[in-house]
């Protein structure tokens, strides 16, 4: 396991019974001495980006629950750094955010890639020294995130890919219940 940074994706122990973050990935997308700051990969939101979005033709593109923060916010994840400009640059090929406009106007002339860009409703933060806290609690685990399970992956399997992407010991949790005195 690596430390948490820019880029890295949190698993959720098998045992968190946080309800926001049980069986969850986050993706980080900032973090500092400030605080941290991401989005869960694997809970699908349950409105379509049309009624989000609708002074555009917004396609089939994924929308997911960013976390338990400011479910009145959008944001969104892309591999577009040239067609999007303002983004920030989270991982080699993976951007966060960027100007509107211009994903409005890419949407609308159908140039943007539904398995290239994420939307997020909400987001997840911690504050200062929070995360790490839960880092000593064993929360989470960690590994340094993929654009291929951030982009690729479908979202009821991210969590069990991130496992295994870990290897080894962790990938027997992929089949621990989540109530073990439910077993």
């Amino acid at each position: 396991m690596i430390s948490p940074s820019k880029g890295t994706l949190l698993i959720a122990n098998p045992f968190l019974k946080d309800p926001n973050f049980s069986r969850t990935v986050v993706f980080l997308c900032e973090h500092n001495a400030d605080g941290s700051f991401g989005f869960v990969l694997n809970k699908t939101f349950p409105v379509p980006l049309q009624e989000l979005l609708p002074d555009m033709d917004s396609g089939d593109f994924p929308v997911s629950q960013g976390g338990p923060v400011r479910l009145d916010s959008l944001h969104f994840l892309h591999q577009y750094p040239d067609m999007i400009g303002g983004g920030e640059r989270v991982l080699p090929g993976v951007y966060w955010g960027g100007n509107y406009e211009s994903l409005k106007s890419h949407i609308l002339q159908n140039e943007l890639q539904s398995g290239r860009i994420r939307f997020f409703v909400g987001y997840s933060g911690w504050s200062e020294g929070q995360l790490e806290n839960e880092m000593k609690e064993e929360s989470w685990l960690t590994v340094k995130a993929t654009r291929e399970l951030i982009f690729e992956t479908r979202p009821e399997d991210v969590w069990k890919s991130a496992l295994k992407h870990l290897g080894g010991d962790y990938e027997m949790m992929i089949n621990f219940p989540i109530d073990p005195q439910l077993n």
